[in-house]
């Protein structure tokens, strides 16, 4: 069952010690003298009875619900049974739970139970700053460990809880901000829930599970009175039990013991002394680091949106401090040394970065550039996230390649499984890659029945030139301001980003450029307005006695800058092209495959049908693929032609991994995961935008948006520099951001297509930190 977090803190009852006192008495007919215990979210009291024994009175805040009491009084049963705890007592009416009123006369749920007796841990004198001693540390974790024993089995109630701190939603906390938490500390905390997601929470269903104390703090934990080194007596408080990783008792208990120089000095006494009662998973130890980060940025945001009800409360501040410092401490450290130190394993050896790049620049061609002002070192992907050699996690925002996410679990095993196989060419029948084209066909509006196999997306747009023109007999092609087509000779002729940029020669005379369709930068408003230059470049051919082959056009211009063409624009264009005898080519390489999310294809925005497609990037996953999708006619007049033939288009490793892929996006349901993912990034940047005059036009449609960076919202002067410096401060962050369009001045998000929310407000966070510190 799903909890439900609860960021606010719930309301607690109004009572006093004579109160409480009465309570006791008309309730469960104790008497005694009444003391006020320390409790963060209800309110506890001492009922001291003399010889009739020794209680506490818990009044339970508003929020809380009578199944999840009843559930704590199931939990310190079982504890009990193996002397860590109390158990709830039946009052004069014969139940464990009762409404009582507090002096506001608000109901709230109340028990007595039996008082635990002894010291708690955190006032024991004889701690330094180093810490406790091993052999209590490893105490904590035998006494963690027989709780979680004890909780095994336990029945879950019918209804949810609200628990801030249950580290199964910690997310909630991603994207909240507070007043005066400076950018270095926002930057650790962000650090810390990258971690967490990309190391923990994406494996959370692989942990094993069970019903967790989930707040072994030193206020929690009694001590006996016994000398020599401190033996935990007594576990007390299960208002935080949750229903989750059992590794996160660990993480928990362990952020409160970070004393000294060393965190995983007693990190690794409290492991041990935990598995000396339940071994732990190697999976368990990996999570522990990353959850420890997590449960010290979650302590530190909820105590400074406490801090800012109580704005003078001193102990709260030094409170915060030191969970910085904690976090500091264990950041300090990389997450590969941290799993290396909690498996006891060794590091292997890697290549330092610096012989990494001194062997690129002496064998890699110069025009390879490399991302960020300090080169990211990625030896790992999983999902939405990558990893570097230190274990790093880094959110990936821009890779619309792997597109259902890295090494996809379910498309790596098929790619294993098929390699293992056979694999060859399209000369033999196999019934994969047949079967893979009559689904990828059906995909698309009719008569768009036919496929052409390739390996990227530049030898699917380099096929549809040589289909266009066999089947009209014509070369001339108009193509877009700004598009980008791949990187062969012809496309480079095609591509006006290229050959009208750095090192290009412009447009040889067979290819036509016509206006790229941005209503904020051009004259024209309307797609059809945009859609006359088509015609007007016709027509210009055809008085010099020359006819139109086709229009390529992508139908989200991503090299000119993520632009999103106005309503009717490839309606009127290709009506233009046809009208003329030509076809048109809609480039589907970078935004195919339901990244818009309301389609699968993003020329099915403007309801338009092209004669050709052409698709690769998000097909293979990261395996090379590309295709050419077809009407049956055009497929014909090709085929009477030159015999076309592909070594490794379509065989059956790429037909395996292409269903794979077909598979995910339609179990998983990523199109309307796009819509929704998207829409949520698209309000919010525009509501930034209204924040920080820099932002020009924010666009999109679903998971494919640009914002722009400008001097000047009227000019729409361009800021490259100021989008460098965003995307460097997020990078440093651990979100990959990338910059394009002909100014280098619009920031892309086209992440896999797995992205959850608390991605996206990562990457927002982020981003507006980032902005904030240009601001300043």
């Amino acid at each position: 069952m799903t909890q439900h977090f609860n960021s606010e803190r719930p309301p607690v009852a109004e009572l006093d010690d004579a109160h409480a006192a009465r309570i006791a008495e008309e309730w469960w007919g104790i008497r005694g003298d009444v003391t006020t215990l320390p409790s963060y979210s209800d309110r506890n009291f001492k009922v001291d009875a003399g010889d009739d024994g020794c209680f506490v009175l818990r009044v339970a805040n508003r929020m809380e619900r009578a199944e999840w009491l009843q559930l704590e009084n199931d939990a310190m049963e079982r504890v009990a049974a193996v002397g860590l705890s109390g158990i709830a007592h039946v009052s004069k009416h014969g139940r464990t739970i009762e409404t009582v009123q507090d002096s506001l006369d608000n109901d709230h749920l109340a028990r007595m139970t039996t008082f635990v007796p002894g010291k708690m841990l955190g006032s024991r004198a004889g701690a330094d700053e180093s810490g406790w001693d091993t052999d209590t540390t490893k105490d904590i974790g035998r006494a963690l460990a027989r709780v979680d024993r004890a909780l095994e089995g336990l029945a879950e109630p019918s209804a949810s809880r609200r628990v801030r701190w249950d580290l199964m939603e910690a997310s909630w906390i991603i994207g909240v901000s507070a007043p005066g938490v400076g950018p270095e500390r926002q930057r650790l905390i962000q650090r810390a829930q990258l971690q967490f997601l990309a190391d923990a929470k994406r494996v959370e269903e692989e942990l094993p599970n069970t019903w967790i104390h989930g707040d072994g703090h030193p206020g929690n934990l009694l001590i006996g009175p016994e000398p020599g080194p401190a033996r935990v007596s007594g576990v007390i408080d299960f208002g935080d039990m949750s229903h989750g990783p059992r590794i996160y008792e660990l993480a928990i208990a362990g952020a409160y013991l970070l004393g000294g120089e060393d965190p995983f000095v007693p990190l690794l006494d409290l492991v041990d002394g935990y598995e000396e009662v339940a071994p732990l998973t190697d999976a368990e130890k990996h999570a522990l680091f990353p959850a420890i980060c997590m449960r010290l940025a979650v302590s530190f945001t909820i105590s400074t949106l406490d801090s800012i009800e109580d704005p003078g409360n001193e102990h709260m501040v030094q409170y915060q401090a030191g969970v910085i410092r904690s976090l500091e401490k264990m950041l300090r450290t990389t997450p590969a040394e941290a799993v290396a130190r909690l498996t006891r394993t060794e590091l292997p050896e890697r290549m330092s970065k610096d012989d990494v790049l001194s062997l690129r620049h002496q064998h890699l061609g110069r025009s390879l550039s490399i991302s960020y002002d300090e080169p990211l070192e990625i030896v790992r992907g999983r999902m939405q996230y990558l990893f570097d050699k230190d274990g790093r996690a880094y959110l990936d925002c821009v890779n619309n390649v792997c597109h259902v996410g890295h090494c996809h679990p379910h498309v790596v095993a098929a790619a294993q499984e098929q390699i293992a196989t056979l694999n060859t060419n399209t000369r033999y029948l196999h019934d994969t890659v047949a079967q893979y084209a009559k689904r990828l066909t059906t995909l698309f509006p009719e008569p768009l029945s036919v496929a052409h196999f390739a390996n990227s997306g530049s030898e699917a747009n380099e096929l549809a030139l040589r289909l266009v023109r066999a089947a009209t007999g014509r070369r001339d092609m108009i193509v877009v301001a700004s598009g980008y087509h791949g990187n062969t000779s012809s496309l480079i002729d095609l591509s006006d980003y290229k050959h009208a940029g750095p090192g290009g020669e412009g447009p040889p005379d067979w290819v036509h450029v016509v206006p790229c369709p941005d209503v904020i930068d051009g004259d024209e408003k309307d797609g059809q307005a945009f859609a006359a230059h088509v015609a007007t470049t016709i027509q210009n051919l055809r008085a010099q006695g020359r006819k139109i082959a086709a229009m390529i056009v992508e139908p989200l211009i991503g090299c000119g800058g993520q632009i999103v063409p106005p309503p009717g624009y490839l309606r009127a264009a290709f009506a233009h092209v046809r009208a003329a005898g030509g076809l048109c080519i809609a480039d589907e390489v970078q935004v195919g495959f339901g990244r818009v999310g309301r389609h699968w294809w993003a020329f099915e925005l403007d309801g338009v049908i092209p004669d050709v497609v052409t698709i690769g990037k998000p097909m293979g996953n990261g395996h090379p693929m590309g295709g050419v999708i077809t009407t049956p006619a055009i497929a014909e007049a090709f085929a009477g032609g030159m015999e076309y033939f592909s070594t490794f288009g379509g065989n059956p490793v790429s037909a395996a991994i292409g269903k794979a892929v077909l598979d995910v996006i339609e179990k998983d349901d990523l199109l309307a995961n796009a819509q929704a993912i998207g829409g949520h990034l698209l309000s919010r940047f525009q509501a930034m935008q209204e924040r920080f005059p820099v932002m020009g036009d924010v666009r999109g449609v679903g998971l494919y948006l640009g914002i722009e960076f400008v001097h000047d919202r009227s000019s729409r002067e361009p800021a490259p520099e100021v989008l460098a410096q965003v995307v460097e401060s997020a990078r440093a962050a651990g979100v990959l951001l990338s910059s394009d369009g002909p100014h280098h001045n619009v920031m892309k998000i086209k992440p896999p297509m797995c992205w959850t929310i608390a991605d996206a407000d990562l990457c927002l966070s982020v981003v507006q930190r980032a902005l904030e510190e240009h601001a300043s």
